[in-house]
């Protein structure tokens, strides 16, 4: 059975309901999975001056484990989920990859399998940048990038090869072509973790 980590940072849900299709996506295919959060960073005085920011944090706080090293250790393959900032992930998620460096001197995240996924508020908001960057922490570990590519007909319909994308601008819910993705995307993880010994 492979073991996968979903690994994410969600200010007001959204990325956080991408992870959870990620996740679902990787039980399908059999694996056993640890959905984990980043540390919040921001100070409490300005996550309650914004609403959706408040509700989601109070709503994940004490329900989504923080991730550790021990679960990146853990895990056959990863998948990091972020909100992007200026075309980057965001501070919480880098800072926790910023933590990996006694795992990635020792060896132990080379030749896991990878995999990214994020949200921006506007169309052409970081949305590749932010899977790229996340891709280029992947390059230094030595871990194997597993992209959804076009390999469902889902991807097709959203046009995503390089990761679940969403654009969370124009409110309301995340379409479910877009959860549909996310879910290739975990299942598709787990499947090649799987066929590579997991």
């Amino acid at each position: 059975m492979a073991k996968i980590a979903v690994v994410y940072y969600s200010s007001t849900g959204h990325v956080h309901q991408l992870a959870l299709a990620v996740q679902a996506g990787a039980e399908e295919a059999g694996a056993e999975v640890r959905l984990r959060r980043a540390a919040e960073l921001a100070p409490e005085e300005v996550i309650r001056s914004q609403d959706a920011w408040h509700e989601h944090y109070l709503a994940t706080k004490d329900s989504v484990a923080e991730a550790t090293n021990d679960d990146l250790e853990w895990a056959d393959g990863l998948a990091f989920g972020t909100p992007t900032r200026y075309g980057l992930p965001t501070a919480q998620l880098k800072q926790f990859i910023d933590q990996t460096g006694p795992l990635w001197g020792a060896g132990k995240l080379n030749g896991k399998l990878a995999t990214s996924f994020t949200s921006a508020q506007t169309t052409h908001g970081g949305l590749e940048s932010t899977i790229l960057a996340l891709n280029n922490v992947f390059y230094h570990w030595g871990a194997i990038i597993v992209p959804p590519g076009y390999a469902d007909p889902i991807q097709f319909e959203t046009g995503t090869p390089y990761g679940t994308s969403h654009v969370s601008g124009g409110g309301g819910e995340i379409p479910e072509s877009t959860l549909k993705s996310a879910h290739f995307q975990g299942k598709r993880l787990a499947e090649y973790a799987a066929k590579l010994g997991g």
